[in-house]
């Protein structure tokens, strides 16, 4: 990529150029320094200022950008495509002049709570006289079928004027449980349940409580199994300033594929504590050995949930913070992740603004990076309601 110019609104511009390694570099036009403190950016060429404000049709971007040569805004219509390269995050400004603006952070949140509305079609999965997840009235029919699992309780309870279902009293232990309904999940089948991956989830009520079977990890949301993951922020200081390593997902992901990703994310399956998960999780995705991973600090976890048809998604991801030194390049090892690149974190904040480039529920672990890094202000319009909104689900 040619070099360009990065300015923030009313500062000096900065010039920045890809290395081999897929690092931003820059270098001031200014010999006063101007600290990047808001977010408000502009991708400034030699001959004219384009602020963009689209998300993902790379071609009319391209179109929409050279049908002229002076300054102009162009909006393009929202869309999950993943065609995006990193050449189009890297055009990404904020159009406003308003730094404080933080309606596009709610449409994030907003995006990984919806279908709050069909609750009542959910009835709760008990065990042991614990709700440990929810169930589609919808999907019970596939359930019926196998009553020698499950058993259907009608009448108001637990909430629920609908009734509960639970399994029979038959499967006392959690293997019992465990086979039951790994069997049931084999006779559904991929039709009923895509994504089948063969990784157990814990069921439990909250985390560290009692855990009373292993689900299939593509079957908890249609069980409304609470499922818990572990996401870190890995960054780099220079010269004052910071810096998010950003992945950009395989396209042979068989979920959001060639999305924009954290430095390292999974779920938390079962068995394993979810520090012990991150040091593992950092070598497979980022080839972080554990002599630098082990330094990641647990800052707090975020929380959703997610109504999608027959799938309610309910989870709370732990948050890591790694501060990375200069010199470290993230690696792929498992092969689900495409590329990496460092990005000043103004830009990411953003492209996660403005674009939906970004894996979703990855874009609460960022906004909750940019409160605690001191990116997102009291004085921001909307602060208090922004940063309950991270939390505002079961987070238990």
């Amino acid at each position: 990529m040619s070099a360009a110019a990065w300015t923030i609104a009313g500062g000096h511009p900065h010039h920045y150029h890809l290395s081999s390694h897929g690092v931003i570099n820059f270098s001031s036009s200014s010999s006063s320094r101007y600290h990047r403190r808001n977010f408000p950016i502009m991708v400034r060429s030699t001959s004219t200022v384009r602020p963009l404000s689209f998300i993902l049709n790379r071609n009319s971007v391209a179109a929409a950008v050279s049908s002229s040569s002076s300054t102009r805004n162009v909006s393009i219509s929202i869309t999950n495509d993943s065609t995006f390269t990193w050449d189009d995050v890297l055009q990404i400004s904020q159009p406003r002049n308003v730094p404080s603006d933080l309606s596009g952070f709610f449409q994030k949140i907003s995006l990984c709570n919806r279908g709050w509305e069909m609750r009542s079609d959910f009835i709760p999965f008990v065990i042991e006289e614990q709700i440990v997840g929810y169930v589609h009235n919808g999907f019970l029919h596939h359930l019926s079928n196998f009553n020698d699992v499950f058993t259907f309780i009608k009448g108001d309870s637990y909430g629920s004027q609908s009734g509960h279902v639970t399994l029979q009293s038959a499967l006392k232990t959690p293997e019992h449980r465990t086979e039951a309904l790994e069997n049931v999940i084999e006779s559904l089948g991929e039709e009923v349940i895509p994504g089948i991956r063969n990784e157990l989830y814990p069921v439990t009520s909250s985390h560290g409580e009692q855990v009373y079977f292993s689900l299939e990890r593509a079957a908890a949301p249609y069980f409304g199994i609470k499922a818990y993951g572990v996401h870190m922020c890995g960054y780099v200081e220079k010269d004052g300033e910071k810096y998010l390593w950003v992945g950009k997902r395989s396209e042979m992901k068989p979920t959001y594929p060639g999305m924009l990703d954290h430095l390292v994310a999974g779920g938390l399956p079962h068995g394993i504590s979810p520090g012990d998960n991150l040091v593992k999780e950092c070598e497979e995705e980022a080839g972080i050995p554990s002599s630098i991973s082990s330094r990641a600090i647990p800052v707090g976890a975020v929380s959703y949930m997610d109504i999608d048809g027959y799938r309610f998604k309910r989870d709370v991801l732990f948050c890591y913070d790694l501060k990375l030194p200069e010199s470290f390049v993230p690696k792929n090892m498992d092969g689900e992740v495409g590329s990496f690149k460092l990005l000043p974190v103004p830009l990411v904040a953003d492209v996660i603004r403005n674009t939906s480039f970004f894996k979703a529920n990855c874009n609460l672990v960022i906004i909750d990076f940019l409160f605690r890094h001191g990116y997102i202000k009291p004085e921001d319009v909307g602060y208090l309601k922004l940063l309950e909104s991270l939390r505002s689900r079961d987070c238990s």
